[in-house]
């Protein structure tokens, strides 16, 4: 099921981002899940050359249940322009602490 869900990422990636397919200048990255390091979806990435990015074994730093929040941040964020990383920071913990 998961190989099915990759077939689909795959094509929508080079639907919606051809620039980005054309110079496989995308990454994968998932968890550890054993559906996510099964044999069967190691040899389909391999064989369809996505490169993946290592996911950390429990990294408090990239807990799932925190990729809910970036959506939302992103969203309030949206359309502004910032002139420093340190704005950013500022107003991405303003918007964490709403």
């Amino acid at each position: 099921m998961y190989c099915e869900v990759l077939r689909r990422l795959r094509e929508n990636v080079r639907r919606k981002r051809p620039e980005m397919w054309k110079n496989g200048d995308w990454l994968l990255h998932h968890d550890n899940a054993h559906a996510h390091t099964s044999l069967v979806v190691r040899e389909f990435l391999t064989k369809s050359n996505m490169t993946t990015v290592p996911h950390p074994a429990y990294s408090p730093d990239l807990a799932p249940c925190e990729f809910y929040v970036f959506p939302k941040i992103k969203l309030l964020l949206k359309g502004r322009c910032f002139v420093s990383i340190e704005e950013i920071q500022a107003e991405s913990q303003q918007v964490l602490t709403r």
